[in-house]
C-alpha cells in the first residue's frame, strides 16, 4: 500500500501530494503557489501576503450560517535533516516515504509530518463537499521553523474573521497543548587568524555519530546527547593534556535541532599521538554507559589525516574550546505551575566555520516566562563575552499563556470524551508554536494546538502515527461541526 492510499483518502492524497513539493524553510515559493492554485481549482477564496503566508476562505455549509467562524492554521515549511550517507537536495527531490508497521515514514530523510500533515488535514477540509461546518478561514503560514518570520510578518487584518483558532501543529494524539514556551537565538562570532601547521605534528578527524537527535523544545529533557558538546568535550580534554591545534571543526545544523554529528581536524605533537587514541577509547567508554538508555549507539571515532592547508591560531581555537565546553546545554529549570514542564532551557544547536576567517557557535534559548528567556540569554552571552567572541541574539518570539478556561478547549474536551471514552491529557509545551504571535495580535482569540502523533521531528527518525490521522480527522470534523 502507498501513503496515497491509506484512509482517509482525500486527506492522505493531499499529504502524499504535499510531499512532492520542496519546501525547505525560507524557500516555500512553489508551496504557496500550489495553494493558490489548489484554491483556483476549488472556487475558494484566497490571498498571499508579503511574508508568502497564505490564506484560503471557504463559506459555510448550509444551515450551519450562524456558526463562528474558525480558523485551521498550519505551516508549510519543514525541517531539512538527512543522514550522512544519503544524497538528497531538498531544493529539488520529493520525499521518498513509505509504510511501515503503522507509520509513514521518510527513506533517510525527514518526512515533513511536522506540519505537512496539518496542510493536508486544512485541504481536505477545503477540498471536502459533504462537511457541515460554519465559515472557515485556513492560514498557511511561512517559515515556521527558522523563526516564526511568517507569524511575526502577518498584519491584523490579514485574518478578517474568527475569534477561535485551532493550530495544526501538535505532535501527540490524545493531547490539547493551550500554551507554549517563548525562544530567542544567541550567536556567538570567533574571528580566528590562520596559521601555519607546524612540522612534527600528528595530524587527525575525530567524529561523533550515531546520535537520536531530536526537538530542541520537546526532546530537551529527554536525555540525549549532544554531538557537539561530545566533541567539545573530547577535544578539550585533550588540550588540557597536550598542545592542540585546531584546524576546521563543524557540528550541529539547525537552531530548533540537538547536534547528531560533529566532526573536526586538528593536530597533535608526535610524542603525545597515542594520547589520542587513549582518550578517545575513555571517553567512549564513558559515554556507553551515560547514554545507555537515550542513544546506545553513539560513536566517537579517529583517523588519521593529511596535514592542513592552515590552523586557527592557537589562541583563538582555545578560546573556542573554552566557550564551546562551558556553554550551558539542556534543562536550566522546571515549571512551578506545570507539572513535568520544562520552563526554561539553552540548546548549543551548531558550530560552523564561516567566512572571512570566523566560526559562528548558535544557540537558542526558550522558557515560558519571559524574564528568564532573556536571563538564560544573557547567561549565554556572558560565555560568549567571556571567550571574547562578538555576540549577536535575536529579539525571539513570545508564549502562548495558558487557559484552561477556554471554550474551545471545554468543548474539545467533550467531543473527545464522547468519541473515544477517554479524557484527553491538557497540555502546555516547551516547543514553540506560532500561537503565541497570533494572540500578541489578537488577544482575544481563544486557541487551542491538536494533531495525531509524530516521533523524531527534525530528524530522519521522524514518523507519523497512522492511527492517530484517522482519529484526529474524525474529531475534527466533529469540532467544526459543533462549534457555537
Amino acid at each position: 500500500m502507498e501513503v496515497k492510499d491509506l484512509k482517509p483518502v482525500v486527506l492522505w492524497q493531499f499529504f502524499d501530494r504535499i510531499t512532492q513539493i520542496p519546501r525547505p524553510s525560507k524557500k516555500e515559493g512553489k508551496m504557496t503557489d500550489f495553494l493558490l492554485d489548489f484554491a483556483k481549482q476549488y472556487g475558494l477564496e484566497a490571498k498571499k501576503d508579503v511574508a508568502g503566508n497564505v490564506l484560503i476562505r471557504k463559506p459555510a455549509s448550509k444551515g450551519k450560517e450562524n456558526l463562528k467562524t474558525v480558523i485551521l492554521q498550519s505551516h508549510v515549511d519543514m525541517v531539512c535533516e538527512k543522514n550522512a550517507d544519503v544524497n538528497f537536495n531538498f531544493e529539488t527531490d520529493p520525499i521518498q516515504t513509505y509504510i511501515d508497521n503503522g507509520w509513514v515514514k521518510a527513506k533517510g530523510t525527514t518526512l515533513g509530518g511536522d506540519d505537512g500533515i496539518g496542510v493536508a488535514v486544512a485541504l481536505a477540509v477545503l477540498a471536502s463537499k459533504d462537511l457541515e461546518h460554519g465559515q472557515l478561514e485556513c492560514l498557511f503560514t511561512t517559515d515556521e521553523e527558522t523563526g516564526l518570520t511568517g507569524a511575526y510578518a502577518l498584519s491584523h487584518d490579514f485574518l478578517t474573521g474568527g475569534d477561535i483558532l485551532i493550530n495544526l501543529d501538535s505532535e501527540e494524539w490524545g493531547e490539547f497543548c493551550i500554551g507554549c514556551a517563548g525562544g530567542k537565538n544567541t550567536q556567538g562570532t570567533f574571528r580566528y587568524t590562520k596559521t601555519n601547521p607546524p612540522d612534527g605534528y600528528f595530524w587527525f578527524e575525530v567524529q561523533v555519530s550515531g546520535l537520536n537527535g531530536g526537538h530542541s523544545g520537546s526532546d530537551i529533557n529527554a536525555g540525549l546527547g549532544n554531538a557537539v558538546k561530545i566533541l567539545t568535550r573530547y577535544l578539550w580534554t585533550l588540550s588540557q593534556e597536550c598542545p592542540l591545534l585546531l584546524a576546521s571543526i563543524d557540528g550541529g545544523n539547525l537552531h530548533n535541532a540537538i547536534a547528531r554529528e560533529a566532526r573536526a581536524t586538528a593536530g597533535v605533537p608526535d610524542a603525545f599521538r597515542e594520547k589520542v587514541s587513549i582518550l578517545l577509547n575513555v571517553l567512549q567508554s564513558n559515554l556507553s554507559a551515560e547514554l545507555a538508555k537515550t542513544d546506545g549507539n553513539v560513536r566517537l571515532s579517529v583517523q588519521s589525516a593529511e596535514k592542513p592547508a592552515y590552523c586557527i591560531d592557537a589562541a583563538t581555537g582555545g578560546n573556542l574550546l573554552n566557550a564551546l565546553y562551558a556553554m550551558p546545554h539542556g534543562v536550566m529549570g522546571m515549571s512551578r505551575e506545570i507539572a513535568g514542564l520544562v520552563e526554561t532551557s539553552t540548546n548549543l544547536a551548531s558550530v560552523k566555520m564561516t567566512e572571512n576567517e570566523t566560526v559562528t557557535v548558535t544557540t537558542s534559548q526558550r522558557s515560558s516566562v519571559e524574564s528568564l528567556k532573556t536571563d538564560i540569554g544573557n547567561h549565554v552571552q556572558a560565555v560568549f563575552m567571556q571567550a571574547g567572541a562578538e555576540v549577536c541574539a535575536t529579539e525571539g518570539y513570545p508564549g502562548w499563556k495558558p487557559n484552561p478556561d477556554s471554550a474551545i478547549l471545554k468543548l474539545s474536551q467533550s467531543l473527545f470524551e464522547k468519541l473515544f471514552g477517554a479524557k484527553p491529557k491538557v497540555i502546555a509545551i516547551h516547543a514553540g508554536l506560532e500561537c503565541g504571535l497570533f494572540f500578541e495580535k489578537n488577544p482575544k482569540l481563544d486557541m487551542i494546538s491538536c494533531g495525531p502523533t509524530i516521533l523524531g521531528a527534525h530528524s530522519p527518525d521522524e514518523r507519523l502515527e497512522i492511527e492517530t490521522v484517522e482519529k484526529w480527522w474524525q474529531f475534527l470534523l466533529e469540532l467544526l461541526k459543533a462549534v457555537g
